[in-house]
């Protein structure tokens, strides 16, 4: 397992590096660093102020090989961001100047009050109306619950918003449509809409894939078996079946864990709350290299790690699997 853990950890450098370099082409390749230079300072700056701007931050440097006389050759753009990001100094804002660390900290309190309750809620809910649907499988209300589920997955996440934030805050005035306020326990009434419409966007799909997890279990022949033992269906759908099909569950659970940290965009972005996904989102707005490198890097090593944690829980749930 030692020697699995090893090689996972080691292909993930290369993977990272690939990214990062897809990232720098983007915003330095595919666009200037003058024209995001323009896009901040606004298009009167003057170039005196550009090429300040420019100078201040490196981006005036050659992009990643130095060939100047007397310079040495990884004095570049490319390399000196890479060194950064690999002793996590994550640097200022391009477009603020603050340091982007603090930005993290106080984005990822707001992010976590909104992801943590709604992956919590929705797991469970999704996981309960899954058992039953199963254990009242081929019924009218079986097929029913399926509708209803791929009616909810064919709805995107704004129509949700714009419709929540019409009926819950425009219509009935009962929770705020927009803002965020760390307040002690009135923060709560800017989290009660967002949370539980992440968790109503979100459970069509899971139910559905559940269930069909659920129902792959019930067709075992170690069901059968139980069946013929005469165990009640009741405790082999929430003994066996379950336990087995956790096994799955669990895998998709832990693999979505990164994102939870990194906080929702959509939803931040139309509740006006300061997490990380609405950081993201201005920072591309504003051409904000600085904090979109910073976040892409953060994303990509929170989202290997959760794979590499999904293989660890997959074995050790399931004797059969070995890691080597």
């Amino acid at each position: 397992m030692t020697s699995y853990l090893i090689r996972r950890i080691l292909y993930m450098f290369p993977i990272v590096f690939g990214v990062m370099l897809i990232t720098f082409l983007l915003f330095f390749v595919v666009q200037t660093p003058k024209s995001m230079a323009q896009r901040i300072l606004g298009p009167k700056a003057k170039p005196e102020a550009i090429q300040n701007w420019l100078h201040n931050r490196g981006y005036d440097k050659p992009r990643f090989i130095n060939a100047e006389p007397g310079k040495h050759w990884w004095d570049s753009q490319f390399f000196h961001q890479m060194k950064s990001l690999a002793t996590f100094d994550f640097g200022n804002s391009d477009a603020t100047g603050e340091r982007i660390l603090n930005m993290f900290k106080h984005g990822a309190i707001p992010s976590l009050l909104i992801t943590v309750p709604s992956f919590i809620c929705g797991f469970l809910l999704s996981l309960g109306l899954a058992l039953f649907f199963v254990s009242v499988r081929n019924s009218k209300l079986d097929l029913g619950g399926i509708i209803i589920c791929v009616a909810m997955m064919s709805v995107p996440i704004q129509v949700y918003v714009i419709f929540g934030q019409w009926l819950v805050a425009v219509k009935t005035s009962y929770l705020p449509a927009f803002g965020f306020d760390m307040a002690g326990f009135s923060t709560a009434k800017f989290l009660i809409l967002p949370v539980l419409l992440y968790t109503v966007s979100d459970l069509g799909s899971e139910v559905r894939l559940y269930r069909t997890i659920f129902l792959e279990e019930i067709h075992q022949e170690y069901v059968k078996t139980a069946l013929a033992k005469g165990v009640s269906s009741t405790r082999v759908l929430f003994v066996h079946v379950l336990k087995n099909g956790m096994i799955a569950i669990i895998t998709l659970v832990v693999a979505s864990l990164p994102f939870l940290i990194m906080g929702s965009l959509v939803l931040e972005n139309f509740f006006g709350i300061p997490g990380l996904g609405n950081l993201l989102l201005n920072a591309i707005h504003t051409s904000d290299f600085s904090v979109v490198r910073a976040t892409v890097f953060l994303g990509s090593l929170l989202y290997l790690f959760g794979l590499l944690l999904t293989d660890i829980c997959y074995a050790a749930v399931d004797p059969r699997i070995r890691l080597q």
